[in-house]
């Protein structure tokens, strides 16, 4: 058995928590740093050989959040979905491997992809029960209570003295989800929600606002992706991408939007820099690999 196997035995043994209360009198922080995955596909060990050889593992992104955490206290951790499937740690234990690594590694607010319905809702259910952070989805509207009740169409989170909003937006079921996988679940136009839920946040006193997709860049058999949420869609200063597996070195930019991804399985974090001016949010970013300095 490798160290990183028994790395990732150690995080499904015990996760910290995470303290989620800032300093009432502190300045609100001229910088709020979003970490972002999206697509790990239960990819909870680094790549042994191939293209991605010695990159990935979920022990190695912990502990690279928890050093860039130290150094930027005001920092969100991300997912945009599809956590699920693609290795036999989704087959043995059902998606709770991954939602308990992910709750030790530090994210905070995540979205759902197709793959996460892959063994049905009821499956979903049981995993979710030991996630320590928030779900997202806004397109979808879900007739089933129990997740209904673990999934928000819009989250406002304080961090650095900055309220940050969130909403996400999933991929149509056609052709990806058997229809008793996705029961009490339909999806509707993405760019609706999505204006729906930048007019909430806003109101609610959002000063940024991040949109979790899993739709795709070019988006999937003619439905919207993340370009046209861009383009179609004002007030959303960040989208952190899935679906489409594309691996950007930099933002992406739409008009006043920056889109992000950082490919598949874990092999990258993405790091954001949300930097607050007088004209509004600017966006930086970069992919940092998932490498065995960080272990």
């Amino acid at each position: 058995m490798s160290l990183d196997r028994r790395d990732v035995l150690k995080l499904l043994g015990g996760a910290a928590a995470l303290s989620a209360t800032p300093a009432l009198a502190a300045p609100a922080a001229a910088e709020v740093t979003i970490l972002h995955t999206n697509d790990t596909h239960a990819r909870l060990e680094p790549f042994e050989g191939g293209r991605y050889a010695g990159l990935g593992g979920i022990a190695r992104r912990a502990a690279l959040i928890r050093q860039i955490r130290a150094a930027r206290p005001a920092t969100l951790v991300v997912d945009a979905g599809d956590t699920f499937q693609g290795t036999p740690y989704f087959n043995q234990f059902g998606g709770v491997a991954e939602l308990r690594t992910m709750s030790a590694a530090g994210y905070d607010v995540v979205t759902l992809g197709n793959h996460d319905f892959d063994a049905g809702v009821d499956a979903l259910l049981r995993a979710m029960a030991y996630a320590r952070f928030s779900f997202t989805n806004s397109n979808f509207i879900i007739t089933r209570p129990e997740l209904a009740a673990r999934v928000q169409p819009e989250i406002l989170r304080r961090v650095g003295g900055r309220w940050i909003g969130l909403f996400g937006l999933g991929v149509s079921f056609e052709g990806l989800v058997s229809p008793k996988h996705h029961l009490g679940l339909r999806y509707t136009d993405p760019l609706v929600a999505a204006r729906r839920s930048v007019a909430r946040l806003r109101a609610q006193g959002a000063e940024a606002i991040i949109c979790l997709s899993h739709l795709g860049i070019e988006g999937y058999q003619g439905e919207p992706g993340d370009v046209h949420v861009a383009d179609q869609v004002e007030g959303v200063d960040l989208i952190v991408g899935g679906h489409s597996h594309t691996f950007l070195e930099a933002p992406r930019r739409v008009k006043q939007t920056a889109i992000v991804q950082v490919g598949h399985s874990g092999t990258h974090l993405g790091q954001v820099t949300l930097r607050f001016t007088p004209q509004g949010v600017e966006v930086a970013g970069e992919a940092l690999p998932v490498a065995e300095r960080w272990a």
